[in-house]
């Protein structure tokens, strides 16, 4: 049986630096994937035109920025992740392979073989994000699966991690003395089916 290999990593993308080479349909929807989970990331979008729509949308996030030119290999400098969605394959595969170069993770929208990483299916319900992936093998099922989890997932389980949050501060003794204690009272969750 295939596996998944991938591993899941919740990024702080206001303290880095995101570059999206496309200002395409493909851009629009990377971008604003983006912005839906982490409003505040730190985005520079490069291409020779933008769609309206995508010009709205960083209209409304100041910490996007346009820039209207062609991909050139400078732009790379102080990133720290990298898309590209362009319809020229011959400028995606130079984004990547000069990504690679600088030891950058870089993902090429619809090329699985050049992606270090996949864009999952998010579900956020205050402090609680949950990733989803299906191996890049089906976005659709990403996309279902993350409906039902907004569906079944409390609207108030955020109140619960914050209360939770207090009373963990409280807690005294060593590290496993304190997982024992939060494990015993987070018992219920797990047997509340």
């Amino acid at each position: 049986m295939e596996r998944n290999e991938l591993y899941p990593v919740f990024l702080k993308l206001h303290q880095l630096n995101v570059l999206i080479v496309g200002g395409g349909n493909v851009g629009l929807e990377k971008l604003s994937f983006m912005l839906k989970s982490s409003p505040n990331a730190n985005v520079e979008v490069v291409a020779p035109r933008f769609l309206p729509e995508l010009e709205a949308l960083a209209e409304r996030h100041p910490s996007v920025k346009l820039t209207p030119k062609k991909f050139n290999r400078w732009m790379l400098r102080k990133r720290n992740l990298v898309i590209a969605c362009t319809d020229d394959l011959k400028v995606n595969k130079r984004v990547y392979d000069l990504s690679r170069k600088r030891y950058l993770i870089c993902n090429i929208a619809d090329t699985p073989d050049l992606c270090d990483y996949y864009l999952g299916g998010i579900v956020t319900k205050g402090n609680v994000k949950i990733a989803i992936s299906t191996n890049g093998k089906s976005p659709t099922t990403a996309k279902r699966l993350r409906e039902f989890f907004e569906e079944v997932i409390p609207e108030d389980v955020n109140k619960m991690v914050e209360n939770l949050n207090e009373y963990r501060k409280t807690l005294k003794g060593n590290f496993e003395e304190k997982v024992q204690r939060m494990n015993e009272i987070t018992e219920a969750l797990k047997n509340n089916k």
